[in-house]
């Protein structure tokens, strides 16, 4: 297989109403895909989408997706604000790279990195 990169990450939620709202203030975006069974987020090129569902286990904590961040810090502590909870604390991961997660209202996990030598 040849990729030609990362295009989008999904989380289930219980609530679609509710997630599309937490998720368009988390991201300070609106879904330009609103359906009963997808809603779909322009985050800088790049898709977050949210489906419906109950999940039957406890969510999988070994599959991270990183939404990249200008200032860690603070991109860190407006997560908090709005309601996500600190899973991992902010670390660096080498040179000046910086990666930190959060746990949204329904347990799906937020990864966001600080790269400035990651260009598209």
């Amino acid at each position: 297989m040849k990729s030609i990169g990362l295009r989008t990450t999904i989380y289930q939620v219980p609530n679609l109403q509710e997630a599309m709202e937490w998720y368009a203030k988390a991201f300070e975006t609106e879904p330009y895909f609103d359906e009963p069974f997808y809603a779909g987020f322009n985050v800088a090129g790049y898709e977050l989408g949210l489906i419906p569902g109950e999940s039957t286990n406890q969510k999988s904590e070994n599959i991270y997706s990183y939404w990249g961040v200008e200032d860690i810090e603070t991109a860190h502590a407006d997560l908090v604000a709005k309601g996500a909870k600190p899973f991992e604390d902010i670390m660096s991961v080498g040179g000046d790279i910086r990666v930190a997660s959060l746990k949204d209202p329904w347990d799906n996990i937020i990864g966001i990195i600080y790269n400035p030598g990651f260009r598209i």
